[in-house]
């Protein structure tokens, strides 16, 4: 993924707006893809190509930045989309990606070692609280930042969660411009 660029990475690299971007994929001038989810990818050789045949200075240090990896479980397809597409846009440029279930989400937590896990606790599979104290007892996974979501718990219950080794707890419905704001927070980027 690290060849792979969102519509700002891109815009970013080139020291353009991100509707410049899209003006340009739109035109046909950088060869682009959408995800599933609708979103542009631009692969890099790709964005430089265009970069060297417009005269654009192509910088070297943005490359070595690491993005930050967030991990979005929940069975709700609408609120992972929605989670998901709030973090995309976001202005940190993080890679995102989702688990629908508990199984899934224990292998994208060893596959893909994210830097913070957004987990909702209510789902079928998973016991919110189990899933908190083996990821914070984990080696590989103990500096994980933990945001947990659910529309049934009270402060009580967010109290244990927190406990067990979650950061920060949220009732759904999801204020999504303090998740975001969190997210940063917790992730050191404010």
């Amino acid at each position: 993924m690290d060849d792979t660029y969102t519509v700002y990475k891109a815009s970013k690299h080139c020291n353009v707006s991100s509707k410049s971007i899209i003006n340009w994929i739109e035109a046909g001038h950088i060869k682009a893809y959408k995800t599933v989810g609708g979103h542009r990818r631009i692969k890099r050789e790709d964005l430089e190509s265009f970069m060297r045949k417009q005269g654009i200075p192509i910088p070297s240090d943005t490359l070595d930045s690491v993005r930050k990896r967030i991990l979005v479980v929940d069975d709700d397809p609408i609120i992972v989309e929605t989670i998901v597409q709030a973090l995309e846009e976001d202005e940190f440029d993080y890679e995102v990606i989702s688990a629908a279930d508990g199984f899934e989400a224990g292998l994208q937590v060893n596959h893909f070692n994210p830097h913070l896990l957004i987990l909702d606790i209510m789902m079928p599979d998973i016991k919110g609280n189990e899933v908190c104290r083996k990821i914070k007892s984990s080696d590989q996974t103990r500096d994980t930042k933990i945001i947990v979501l659910s529309a049934y718990l009270d402060e009580e219950k967010f109290k244990e969660m927190k406990n067990h080794g979650a950061d920060i707890c949220f009732s759904k419905p999801l204020p999504l411009p303090q998740l975001k704001e969190e997210v940063a927070r917790l992730l050191e980027l404010r």
